[in-house]
């Protein structure tokens, strides 16, 4: 007659696979401060405890019709602690003998095979891993659990609704707190595309407006190049306009203008101008002579 896991076993493995389940779920760990849960593990544990009652019943009937060796046997395997038991059933290797009781009748080159069990832990590793399957397939199949589109939603609204939280608590950008950054080059070029490459076309090099990569400007109210664009994108020209302050306007933002201010740094400083005969408008206005940022 087989031993029996204790109940106190059974009950840790349980309380592990509703952690398993619930989070798979829930996707956090706040599962584990809802009554819910607990409750589930209580009714669980409950439900282990009659099941170990029967199960000690049933073993208390078979005991009896057992023969006296049996009997001796039985109760001094008992006696081993149960995680003892478990390391002998995966790790202890048969006696000769034993080998010979179990030992099957075909063999190869020499070779022969026993007929072995599975350990219990590979065993119960195989239904969990099965009765997992299962559960996840359907879940994916006829819910929204780890459907990646569904995730990718909820986690774009999140970062969304941060944002739109971040820029509410924080103070706008102006022309005196505006500075340039690098980081902001590949966000201005997109928002360079939509608000000013009508005029001044996506590589600035000028169309119906300027060509913003030489060195020649038309308007130079500010000392820096950065903040001359900010300045000019905030409050539009003076002589042009189809130049209008967008800023002013409300159609950007003061964080936009700066990223934008940004890109024209780097498309004017750090890299080589567009010329006319590359497809360049032609110089406008006067030379700049810039201070460093």
């Amino acid at each position: 007659m087989k031993q029996r896991t204790p109940v106190v076993v059974n009950i840790l493995i349980i309380i592990g696979l509703l952690i398993v389940f619930y989070y798979l779920f829930v996707q956090s760990y706040s599962f584990l401060a809802s009554p819910y849960f607990w409750g589930t593990v209580v009714i669980s544990a409950i439900l282990a405890y009659i099941h170990s009652a029967i199960g000690d019943l049933i073993e208390n009937n078979k005991f009896k019709s057992l023969t006296a060796e049996e009997k001796a046997a039985y109760l001094a395997e008992k006696k081993i602690p149960f995680l003892r038991r478990m390391y002998d059933a995966a790790f202890k290797k048969q006696s000769e003998t034993e080998e010979k009781d179990i030992l099957i009748d075909h063999g190869f080159d020499g070779i022969m095979e026993l007929d072995n069990q599975l350990p219990k832990w590979w065993v119960g590793l195989f239904y969990f891993g099965t009765a997992f399957c299962i559960v996840y397939v359907a879940a994916y199949s006829f819910t929204d659990f780890a459907h990646p589109l569904s995730e990718y939603e909820k986690e774009y609204k999140e970062q969304i609704a941060s944002i739109e939280e971040y820029q509410k608590t924080q103070p706008p950008v102006t022309i005196e707190t505006a500075k340039y950054s690098a980081d902001n080059i590949a966000e201005g070029k997109e928002l360079f595309k939509t608000n000013c490459a009508s005029c001044h076309k996506e590589d600035g090099s000028g169309g119906i407006g300027p060509n913003l990569t030489d060195n020649f400007w038309i308007n130079q109210p500010e000392k820096t190049l950065f903040k001359n664009v900010f300045h000019m994108d905030w409050n539009g020209s003076p002589t042009n306009p189809s130049m209008r302050p967008f800023g002013k306007n409300g159609e950007v933002s003061g964080a936009e203008i700066e990223k934008i201010a940004a890109y024209v740094y780097h498309i004017n400083q750090e890299q080589p101008p567009v010329t006319p005969a590359q497809g360049g408008a032609a110089p406008q206005g006067t030379e700049a002579h810039w201070e460093k940022e």
